[in-house]
């Protein structure tokens, strides 16, 4: 199988580039990352329909990849709940290596055909839940081995890579495949192919939660109180659906935990 992920990069002599210029070329090769995406939204549609069908059955969406993969998985579904108030164990990211390979590069991790399993395995996954593998290069041991796995056992499996023909497209229900191009410095995947990855991310979760219906208008209504700032913001969007001041509609919003909530509270008092 030919990598293009493993290709030689389009520019030469990087270390004698300025400043400006190496800027300039970054930029000019992220700025094909979208139009890679696109090209593939027909692909993505199917995947988030099943991973709202699944969710919305009690079922979870598990992430799984290795080093820059996988810590996008994790960070993806760490911002759940904050965002969207969604229980934690919704979307749920495991890293080969465990947690420890977040911050520093597990070695071999990746290499283990059933570890994934193991790792899976740990959070009861049956037949309910979805599972997406994500993995530039697409051959990743640690993301095959547990994709497979899933189908040996029933439960739906999709796949996001950069490279077309890539082994672990057998082994997903959902392939996605996101053709960015040779990396800037050659395979350098947390490049333009991490890149691509977390856009399709954010997309398959926003658009799961919003079917979901934990988007009302444009807003996060269920999201976390967690900050002075997230405070502020819910205030001013309890206030906007109401006639309330700020500090009364400040008080309410802390006392029902959610814009949600407060609004619903206030309808009813109102009622």
């Amino acid at each position: 199988m030919k990598k293009i992920t493993e290709q030689s990069s389009k520019y030469n002599h990087l270390e004698k580039m300025s400043i400006r210029e190496l800027l300039v070329n970054i930029n000019q090769e992220d700025a094909l990352v979208p139009l890679a995406i696109a090209r593939v939204i027909p692909a993505i549609e199917p995947l988030v329909a099943k991973v709202v069908e699944c969710l919305s059955n009690g079922g979870r969406l598990f992430y799984i990849g290795a080093g820059t993969s996988g810590r996008l998985g994790v960070v993806d579904a760490s911002e759940i709940p904050p965002t969207f108030g969604a229980p934690d164990e919704m979307v749920i990211g495991i890293i080969a290596g465990g947690d420890a390979a977040i911050r520093k590069a597990q070695e071999f991790a990746e290499d283990s055909n059933n570890q994934a399993w193991k790792d899976m395995s740990a959070f009861f996954i049956d037949e309910k839940d979805i599972v997406i593998g994500i993995a530039a290069s697409g051959t990743t041991p640690y993301v095959i081995g547990g994709l497979r796995k899933c189908q040996e056992m029933g439960i739906a499996t999709g796949c996001l890579t950069n490279n077309p023909g890539a082994p672990i497209t057998e082994v997903a229900d959902f392939p996605i495949v996101i053709e960015v191009g040779p990396e800037f410095v050659t395979g350098s995947t947390r490049m333009k192919s991490g890149t691509s990855q977390k856009l399709v991310l954010n997309m398959i979760t926003t658009s799961a939660m919003i079917r979901l219906g934990r988007v009302v208008g444009n807003k996060m209504v269920d999201m976390q109180l967690s900050n002075n700032k997230l405070v502020d913001r819910g205030t001013k969007m309890v206030m906007h659906e109401t006639d309330l001041d700020y500090d009364v509609a400040e008080k309410l919003l802390l006392k029902e935990g959610s814009v949600r909530k407060a609004v619903d509270a206030f309808k009813e008092m109102k009622s």
